[in-house]
């Protein structure tokens, strides 16, 4: 599992950005991501009645996607209720750019196998929406603490949820670059394929993969992923586009 760098002990508190990968077990977001190809972002998520209800977008490259994840959440044992909602609620959320296909949701469930306590009551507050997809959680924080005091502190969030942590960025306001900005103007579903597609060498030279082969890792049409590649590199390139 990744972790923060070691640092002296009597390093001083600052606010650092982290970049988390996340799974842990009982959690209804990742057993339904990881079951079929659609992946899903948390918008807002609230305590009401000693009860869970989250506010989320599905999003996928189909519609038979959408209809199997929403078919996975409302069998799943760990969620009460899924409920489809018209977009007309909240218009401004910007979903259009997560996938093909969007859909809002709104999941009832039990708040014990949530994880988001475990981070919020030891200052991890989250910078962005989170994202899961592929049966992982991925989570951009802020935390103002020294090195040492957030790698305990995920350590204690480790231990207390049985969770996977990895640490996949870290940065302070003064290593904010023009590069990171930009991909973050990505759809998530280019983000995720674009970022594969990096991992595997498809940018290396010699290429250490192929198109057919990340297509194939995907489950995806070879069209599909050069169409999703196309795009991400123009928005990467050309930060008007």
């Amino acid at each position: 599992m990744g972790g923060v760098s070691e640092q002296a002990v009597g390093d001083s508190e600052r606010a650092t950005q982290l970049t988390l990968k996340i799974w842990h077990p009982n959690c209804w977001t990742l057993e339904t991501t990881a079951a079929v190809d659609a992946g899903l972002i948390a918008h807002s998520v609230h305590e009401i009645d000693d009860m869970v209800n989250a506010r989320v977008t599905a999003y996928a490259d189909e519609h038979d996607h959408i209809d199997a994840l929403v078919t996975e959440i409302a069998e799943s044992e760990l969620t009460e209720r899924v409920e489809r909602v018209h977009n007309y609620f909240n218009p401004n959320l910007g979903t259009e750019a997560a996938g093909n296909v969007t859909e809002e949701l709104l999941v009832r469930y039990e708040p014990a196998n949530s994880i988001h306590d475990a981070f919020l009551s030891r200052g991890f507050i989250p910078d962005e929406e989170i994202r899961i997809s592929d049966g992982y959680e991925y989570w951009t924080v802020i935390v103002t603490a020294s090195r040492q005091t957030i790698q305990d502190r995920l350590d204690e969030v480790r231990r207390k949820m049985d969770a996977e942590i990895t640490v996949q960025g870290m940065k302070s306001p003064a290593t904010e670059s023009a590069v990171s900005k930009t991909r973050d103007r990505l759809s998530e579903r280019q983000r995720e394929i674009f970022e594969l597609a990096r991992r595997r060498g498809y940018y290396s030279w010699p290429r250490e993969t192929s198109a057919t082969e990340l297509a194939e890792e995907l489950d995806i049409t070879k069209p599909t992923l050069l169409e999703h590649l196309r795009k991400a590199e123009a928005k990467l390139l050309d930060p008007e586009f």
